[in-house]
């Protein structure tokens, strides 16, 4: 618990100000920034300042796609909500990330296996996030995962070339702030690009599936995705290391 000691003061300084300003930026509501504060608290008191930097560019990424196209969405009825991302938004998309990164103040030894599963479900959500906001903001067409009969745009489960790849590249980018900031070591960022590229494809699924049949809604869609997500890396970098002994 020393990491709780050295790093509380700085790290509640520091979540409380992105969350400020998240909050004047109108991204977030009240509810969501509080959300905000208590995960990048947890990000900031695991894995210091560089575990807080790839929620940073999340944030930015999200923020830039969330605005891409922004007339378009609106005339097309799928834009994002105005005030912002509630409390239950915030943690359904990093939520995961949070539960990963918290055991590592009392298992440290595991500190590297559990941030990489951290890392993938940050990268997962801005694969989501990033895929959905681009591709309803440029794409002609949309696609149903499941089938890929042609679907309205903004349809659960619907996706585009366009927006996919831009979600492709989405994680990437988190997954290599990852390895740069040496929140993991290098070993983990492709690992983590993977995890949370497909993790985007399982969150289309879903939403194809189980959310448009009524049998769960959008937050536990984004949920599950980002936990399958952080738990696929946790699986490879396990069975990575059983098979190297």
């Amino acid at each position: 618990m020393n990491l709780l000691h050295v790093r509380g003061v700085p790290a509640a300084l520091i979540a409380l100000l992105f969350a400020l300003v998240a909050r004047i930026l109108g991204s977030v509501t009240d509810g969501g920034a509080l959300a905000g504060i208590v995960v990048a608290f947890i990000l900031l008191i695991t894995a210091g300042f560089s575990g807080f930097v790839p929620l940073l560019v999340l944030f930015v990424l999200t923020v830039l796609a969330t605005r891409f196209g922004r007339r378009r969405k609106e005339r097309l009825g799928v834009a994002e909500r105005t005030g912002g991302r509630t409390g239950s938004q915030v943690l359904a998309n990093l939520g995961a990330a949070a539960c990963c990164a918290l055991p590592t103040l009392w298992f440290p030894e595991f500190s590297d296996l559990l941030l990489a599963g951290a890392m993938a479900a940050l990268a997962e959500a801005a694969a989501d996030t990033v895929s959905s906001e681009i591709g309803q903001g440029s794409s002609r067409r949309a696609y149903l995962i499941v089938g890929l009969r042609s679907v309205p745009i903004g349809t659960n489960g619907g996706i585009s070339l366009t927006g996919t790849l831009s979600g492709i590249a989405a994680a990437f980018l988190i997954a290599w702030v990852s390895v740069a900031f040496d929140v993991v070591g290098s070993n983990w960022g492709l690992t983590i690009a993977i995890a949370g590229s497909t993790g985007m494809m399982f969150d289309s699924i879903l939403g194809a599936t189980w959310e448009n049949s009524g049998h769960i809604g959008n937050d536990g869609v984004n949920f599950v995705s980002t936990v399958f997500a952080a738990d696929l890396a946790l699986l490879t970098g396990i069975m990575v290391d059983r098979f190297a002994r």
